[in-house]
């Protein structure tokens, strides 16, 4: 985690943090937190899919509501446990976020494309907890994994 500055840390950490909660709930553990240096971190979520039935209730669109209406979004940094998807990374574009924190990408590679396309600089922090933790929830919920962002006829599906 050398690549981050103490706030952008602060940001994974927020997001880690969300992670567990989501994973405490029995959920689907991805986090994020969003924010800058001048504001603090003014919004902060976690995946919440399966705690509300809804398919949308991503970690990023959670932290995007949190945050509000703001005229600055131009100004924050997104992070995520998780490389976002095409949606999260729809939101990410449609605010004009310059920087999103990636925790890892290791387990599922988002559009991270189409950000760096759109001149959204990206910073892949390789942390070892979001590894950790991704990796423990596919082994142990792979029927969650599979229904949202798992690939079809992998382990656990039915």
């Amino acid at each position: 985690m050398s690549k981050l500055n103490t706030f952008q840390s602060s940001l994974l950490d927020e997001a880690v943090r969300q992670a567990m909660k989501s994973w405490d709930e029995g959920g689907i553990p991805i986090g994020a937190a969003i924010g800058s240096e001048r504001t603090g971190i003014v919004g902060a979520g976690h995946n919440q899919r399966v705690q509300t039935g809804d398919s949308t209730a991503h970690a990023e669109i959670d932290a995007f509501r949190k945050a509000g209406r703001r005229n600055d979004w131009f100004s924050m940094t997104l992070a995520s446990t998780l490389s976002p998807c095409v949606m999260c990374t729809g939101a990410t574009l449609l605010h004009r976020v310059p920087i999103v924190i990636i925790g890892e990408h290791n387990t599922f590679m988002g559009a991270e494309d189409l950000m760096r396309e759109r001149g959204v600089e990206l910073i892949v922090a390789d942390d070892p907890r979001c590894i950790e933790l991704m990796e423990r929830f596919i082994d142990q919920r792979p029927e969650l994994w599979n229904e949202d962002i798992g690939e079809p006829g992998a382990k656990g599906e039915t």
